[in-house]
């Protein structure tokens, strides 16, 4: 029964899907030509184009003209004239493979054991709920039994609907300190071998666990010694893959700059020399400062012990202080939403700290699209709407460079290389 109320989850969460025909989970065969229109188009390179035409061609995108441009014979026209029209969103820290259907006696971290093929069929539901937000590209962080993997080439294939994935597979850490899936390393030599195994296995990105920390634990003792994240930075380097450290603290970030590591993911309580470090080396900045919101608005859920509610706020005060400071300095900040379980179809939350925090609507805009696909090395193919560009666009209702929510409240429509996968235009 589980499973046949997922499978019926899955078929209504995407309104452009046929739900009485299982083939329509597929990809299915693209027009050669769609033409779009918008009242307006935010581009993503710092352009807005009036009454934009864009024209793509299977999952890219040709042209984007402003006014009567001609319509090829043969052409689909999609009116989204009453919208504006941004980039598809990247979302740069997820775990899409935590998935919890609220069974009775179970919470999200308490769970019978699953065999892998089950999870990724469940943790289709997640990727859907990403793309309904607008989140049309993933990083993935830390995934068991290369479930991860399997999603990311299904999806490419196009046998399963989702977000476009870059995943690390299972993290490596100094101990085994939770159910969290995990690779065990002690050492520099252990260190590089397991590196060289994740890339191996198919990683993306290799992913450290360089401080304690995560869930409603906001320890942030230092794990891996400086020489051990830069022998893991060297070892990815070498094999043409990048590294994202996590820290909770101090600590572990300055090491993770010092190593050269590519991005440092939720690092709070900085100082300046690190920070000024982090700027220097152009290294990538992804507070997930919301994601600790989302525990305190869920900890019963979760079954929490103690007053996480005063932990987790103490941190998030503490977070968002070292993000602005970071931003101030001229760090390169990324979104990430550390999307887990029902925490998936927040993801675009974040935009909404950084507006809090002294960034403009655009500049926000920027943390999940231009930012981002620098950050993941796809700053030709992802994150603007132009030509050459994959056809990844989101539909909003309203004007984003003034309103920032109306990027995270108000998604109507969402393409996703070329193809139409979510559409809400209609009440």
């Amino acid at each position: 029964m589980r499973i046949a109320h997922a499978v019926s989850a899955l078929f209504l969460l995407l309104a452009p899907i046929d739900a009485a025909n299982p083939a329509a989970l597929v990809a299915q065969p693209l027009r050669a030509v769609k033409v779009i229109k918008f009242g307006k188009l935010v581009d993503g390179t710092g352009r807005v184009i009036p009454n934009a035409v864009v024209r793509v061609e299977n999952d890219r995108i040709l042209s984007v003209t402003a006014g009567d441009a001609p319509v090829p014979s043969g052409a689909e026209v999609i009116d989204l004239s009453r919208f504006t029209g941004i980039p598809g969103l990247i979302d740069a820290h997820t775990h899409i493979t935590y998935y919890w259907a609220g069974d009775p006696g179970t919470t999200p971290r308490n769970q019978p054991a699953r065999p892998v093929a089950m999870t990724v069929f469940l943790a289709q539901e997640n990727g859907l709920k990403a793309l309904e937000a607008g989140v049309t590209t993933v990083r993935d962080l830390n995934a068991a039994d290369g479930a991860d993997f399997a999603m990311r080439d299904l999806i490419n294939m196009g046998k399963m609907i989702g977000p476009r994935i870059f995943a690390s597979g299972t993290g490596l850490r100094v101990m085994r300190t939770s159910p969290s899936p995990t690779t065990v390393v002690n050492g520099v030599d252990e260190v590089v071998r397991a590196t060289r195994q994740a890339v191996a296995s198919g990683a993306d990105w290799v992913k450290m666990f360089g401080s304690t920390g995560g869930f409603d634990d906001v320890t942030q003792f230092q794990t891996f010694a400086f020489e051990e994240i830069k022998a893991a930075v060297d070892a990815a380097h070498m094999l043409g893959k990048k590294v994202a450290v996590h820290s909770y603290g101090p600590g572990g970030a300055a090491a993770a700059v010092r190593a050269g590591a590519d991005s440092l993911e939720h690092a709070t309580d900085m100082d300046d020399a690190t920070i000024a470090e982090m700027v220097r080396r152009k290294i990538y900045y992804v507070p997930t400062i919301d994601h600790n919101q989302y525990y305190i608005e869920n900890g019963e859920v979760y079954h929490f012990p103690g007053d996480y509610r005063a932990r987790l706020s103490n941190f998030i005060a503490r977070n968002i202080e070292t993000a602005r400071r970071a931003f101030k300095a001229g760090a390169m900040m990324v979104m990430g939403s550390d999307a887990v379980y029902t925490g998936w179809g927040l993801n675009t939350r974040e935009l909404e700290t950084f507006v809090a925090l002294g960034m403009t609507p655009e500049q926000a805009l920027q943390t999940a699209t231009r930012n981002a696909a620098a950050m993941l090395g796809m700053e030709t193919s992802l994150g603007a709407v132009a030509p050459g560009y994959y056809a990844d666009i989101v539909a909003v209702d309203g004007d984003p460079l003034a309103n920032i929510t109306v990027v995270t409240k108000h998604v109507r429509w969402v393409m996703k290389g070329g193809q139409v996968v979510v559409d809400r235009r209609k009440p």
